[in-house]
């Protein structure tokens, strides 16, 4: 039985079907909401430690904007190809089989969970210092906030794409604020002269792939999409649409937000703060700008917390169609909600939330999986490309195949990076995630083996 049939079954068993109504302004939305967060607001100060040099500070973020770019040439194409819901999975295994796509979904999925109850916890704090009587209620706070946008999209996949739509407006025009004040009302700092110097020869070198994995984590998020594409009305149009225009679009307020930094700080300043748009709100805010900034934190949160559920759950249901999940998981109610996908979502999300502590070592190895899971799509792009030459392909990588390789070159680069810097360091997060790894395949033998019992 191919896999077309395969699905059909799926679908009749469930109590509904995923509806096609969503259009580029959803996709650029989600793309906005899954990769815009906390990381912008912070990681300016990681980079410029590294490289404290005006021009190679900004060279990295426009370096870092490439790799998305490349990124999405590629992605665009496989999912044109592939027009169904579940992001990278459906790419991994369609191209290298069941286990590379079960340890995509699955590290893709839990990552996902564990983000929406780490956003979460943060507006939780947020809250409690904004609103003096919600202090100390951080727990009930981020249980209530997500709970409440999974009961959103309970309703169907209309209310959580105009649910994305909103919370990603408001994050915009928040940071096109914060831009706007930091040129109109801030000081204009000197670049002129830095307490600290540019490093040389293989120090320059580590210290711009370690700026470089600092920007391309904050980049991550630009393949929100294709999570949702046979969701998309057009999906050979919007698809490429909302993933070029979603990494133009953050490419921009990146870039803007370090330019304001830049005219109100010392690149010094910038190095030495934990928290380098703290220092520009206060600059331009005085004793306000603390809570202007947690203010902005907690509304560019809202959004990722709703892509996070709407992601999640369209990896589990996707999985649970192909049989490395429950089956139950492939219902879907009138809405165009997979009910029971969303449930254990959101399930595990709250229980990272009441556990979060414990599973704080989990997450961040999970969080190594997410450039080797682009390293999987990539791979995928040529190993289609190869198989199945026919396939129809309404968009089609452009500089193919010297784009994809660039974009999997960088990826492989980026992967042993990262190994190197957890076996020079205190951290061992990508060891863990190897092991992790080694657990998966027992796991995945043993949810094929209750598949072929039933």
């Amino acid at each position: 039985m191919d896999d077309s049939t395969k699905d059909n079954s799926h679908t009749r068993r469930s109590r509904g079907k995923l509806l096609r109504v969503l259009g580029v302004g959803f996709g650029l939305a989600v793309i906005v909401g899954n990769t815009i967060g906390a990381g912008i607001l912070r990681t300016p100060g990681d980079v410029a430690k590294q490289l404290p040099n005006v021009w190679l500070f900004l060279g990295v973020w426009v370096l870092g904007a490439t790799y998305a770019l490349l990124g999405a040439n590629a992605v665009a194409e496989l999912g044109t190809m592939l027009p169904r819901s579940g992001g990278q999975y459906v790419f991994a295994r369609r191209a290298l089989g069941d286990y590379a796509g079960f340890v995509v979904g699955w590290s893709d999925w839990l990552s996902t969970c564990g983000t929406t109850a780490a956003v979460s916890v943060v507006i939780g704090d947020y809250s409690g210092v904004l609103f003096p009587a919600l202090a100390g209620r951080t727990v009930p706070i981020a249980l209530a906030v997500t709970t409440i946008f999974a009961l959103i999209q309970w309703r169907g996949i209309r209310w959580g794409g105009s649910t994305q739509n909103l919370t990603s407006l408001l994050k915009c025009l928040g940071f096109a604020a914060l831009i706007f004040a930091c040129f109109a009302f801030g000081g204009r700092a000197s670049q002129t002269a830095s307490a600290m110097q540019t490093p040389h020869g293989v120090a320059f070198l580590v210290a711009l792939v370690l700026a470089l994995q600092a920007v391309i984590y904050t980049y991550d998020g630009w393949a929100g999409v294709v999570y949702f594409s046979e969701e998309v009305k057009d999906p050979a149009r919007d698809i490429p649409r909302a993933l070029f225009g979603g990494v133009l679009l953050v490419m921009a307020i990146y870039l803007l937000v370090n330019i304001a930094l830049l005219r109100l700080l010392p690149l010094a300043t910038v190095a030495q703060s934990d928290l380098p748009a703290g220092a520009a709100a206060q600059a331009v805010f005085g004793a306000g700008g603390d809570r202007v900034l947690r203010a902005l934190t907690i509304v560019s949160m809202l959004s990722g917390i709703n892509a996070y559920h709407l992601m999640a759950t369209r990896v589990l249901f996707a999985m649970s169609r192909d049989k490395l999940f429950s089956e139950r998981a492939v219902r879907v109610n009138a809405g165009g909600t997979p009910t029971v996908a969303l449930f254990i979502s959101c399930a595990v999300s709250v229980l990272f939330i009441v556990l979060s502590g414990t599973f704080a070592k989990i997450i961040a190895a999970l969080s190594f999986f997410f450039v080797a899971n682009y390293t999987m799509t990539f791979a995928s792009l040529f190993v289609l490309r190869r198989r199945e030459p026919r396939a129809p392909r309404p968009f089609r990588a452009w500089g193919y195949p010297f784009t994809p390789a660039l974009a999997l070159a960088g990826s492989i680069l980026f992967l042993v990076g990262a190994v190197a810097a957890d076996l020079a360091g205190e951290t061992r997060d990508s060891l863990y995630a190897l092991a992790l790894l080694v657990v998966s395949y027992p796991a995945f033998k043993f949810i094929k083996l209750v598949e072929r019992a039933r």
